[in-house]
């Protein structure tokens, strides 16, 4: 048998956050990486563009400036609307993550990330779009067949990183399906030019939702306002999988039947004040697809449903299965192929299941009781007004403890994770 020269120690498909992220630690431990993207930066993402102090500390890792001289946009914590009240919630304090979040434009973020990831070593390659796993004759990963501008071509790793986001056509190509016991959401957003609401110290958060000719029927769903520092809000809504609603509604509509019943200071009622339309994208949640190590390949981010069910955050995590597959892949590659390289590998899932097993449990049975429109408004009703409750529950739904030490808030949600099954 023919030897097959590799093209690099490891190839990642795509070049968002969890990918670059990936390819960056690898590049960093001296390996030679191939980040193959499908589109061309700058590029356009469906996102939130809030980023939380957890996705902060994964920026920092990387080397990147997050001054707002650096075109940053800080923010204090998060602002909760439900109930009739309005509450300013400050990040917590830790000595585990910074204090504040940032908000940026995924526009030119996955660029300055991919960047990052070339400055430490990577080779990024854009306009590479990524079909399938080439395999050997035991059913093992040992490149990915690829188009570049219609003409076939095919690259050669002893290790696939597959962070290809929420399509998932890497594993799928391997039989890795969804799974329809965990969580999912669906998010639309929109960017419109306000003059009132473009700048704020806080990411804003709607815990009910109604329509401008309100009433008691709320909407289904959860909405955010992030002010973008340049004019701009992105301005959008979530619904999961546990509401009746789900798949069944029209999202942009809801959307639009919302904001119409802000303030029309604000700007969001005036279609004239959008700038672009209404975009859409899945959030895949707690792990929604497993094994995320099998046959040569890691799961990374999205690809490996890793979406925080609590809050809908995913960058965060992306960026953070990539600095453990790159640990793992290290490792692994310093060692010959076979057994003794698998064992390193078989470490990828142990740990995410260790870090986020039990916490992912519990999103999904917030998830189901949140689904519960009655459930959801008594939570609001009787939690909104006591402040200390709330800042309980900004650091659980955000993941933001101090894992040794903490205060008595750290020690009960760590416990919680801890005792919970993972899934």
């Amino acid at each position: 048998m023919a030897t097959i020269e590799n093209d690099a120690d490891v190839i990642v498909v795509g070049a968002g956050p969890g990918g670059s992220a990936t390819a960056y630690h690898l590049a960093r431990h001296g390996l030679r990486v191939l980040l193959l993207e499908k589109t061309h930066f700058p590029r356009e993402k469906v996102c939130g563009d809030g980023l939380t102090p957890r996705a902060v500390k994964q920026l920092i890792k990387l080397g990147v400036d997050t001054s707002p001289e650096a075109g940053w946009v800080r923010n204090r914590g998060l602002r909760v609307i439900g109930g009739g009240i309005r509450l300013e919630l400050d990040w917590p304090d830790l000595a585990s993550f910074p204090n504040y979040g940032l908000v940026r434009t995924r526009l030119d973020f996955d660029d300055l990330l991919a960047k990052r990831a070339v400055a430490a070593g990577a080779e990024l390659r854009t306009g590479v779009n990524v079909i399938a796993p080439v395999l050997d004759p035991a059913g093992r990963a040992i490149g990915v067949t690829a188009e570049v501008e219609k003409a076939p071509v095919t690259f050669h790793a002893p290790l696939i990183v597959a962070a290809d986001g929420v399509s998932g056509r890497f594993p799928l190509a391997l039989g890795l399906a969804k799974r329809e016991d965990r969580p999912i959401g669906v998010a639309v957003r929109r960017y419109y030019r306000s003059p009132v609401r473009q700048a704020d110290d806080y990411l804003e958060s709607w815990l009910e939702l109604r329509s401008r000719e309100g009433g008691d029927n709320l909407l289904p769903g959860y909405g955010w306002i992030f002010g973008m520092g340049d004019g701009r809000v992105n301005v959008g809504l979530g619904v999961l999988n546990s509401s009746s609603a789900f798949g069944k509604t029209n999202y942009r509509q809801l959307l639009t039947d919302w904001l119409g019943s802000t303030p029309p200071d604000w700007g969001l009622t005036d279609e004239a004040n959008a700038d672009g339309p209404i975009l859409g994208a899945a959030l895949p949640m707690g792990f929604n697809r497993v094994p995320h190590y099998t046959r040569g390949v890691l799961l990374v981010g999205d690809s490996g449903g890793m979406v925080n069910p609590f809050n809908g955050e995913g960058i965060a995590y992306a960026m953070e299965s990539g600095e453990l597959a790159a640990e793992v892949a290290v490792q692994a590659l310093a060692r010959p192929a076979g057994d003794a390289r698998e064992r390193a590998l078989a470490q990828y899932p142990a740990e995410l299941k260790i870090r986020y097993g039990g916490y992912y449990r519990l999103g999904g049975i917030f998830v189901k009781l949140i689904g519960n429109p009655q459930i959801m408004r008594i939570a609001t009703k009787h939690g909104m007004p006591h402040p200390m409750l709330m800042r309980f529950v900004l650091k659980l739904l955000a993941n933001l403890t101090d894992p040794r030490g903490g205060d008595a808030m750290d020690r009960v949600i760590n416990a919680m994770t801890k005792v919970a099954p993972a899934v």
